[in-house]
């Protein structure tokens, strides 16, 4: 998981990575909001309801199928 928090810059994922969920071991204490799990199983790409931070799958990497 790269160290990137801002919503300028989508965090990127490998598929051992998964589940996905914000907000992410790397983030600051102060920034915590809820836990969310984000699906990434029908897209590349997931966007934090909370705070915004969009989730991808590195290039070549594919989620597979849900819980």
């Amino acid at each position: 998981m790269s160290t990137t928090t801002s919503t300028a810059h989508p965090v990127e994922l490998d598929t051992k990575d998964l589940p996905a969920f914000c907000p992410n071991p790397q983030m600051p204490i102060w920034s915590h909001h809820p836990r969310v799990y984000l699906d990434l199983s029908h897209a590349s790409e997931a966007r934090c309801p909370y705070c915004g931070t969009v989730y991808r799958l590195r290039a070549g990497q594919v989620a597979r199928g849900g819980h």
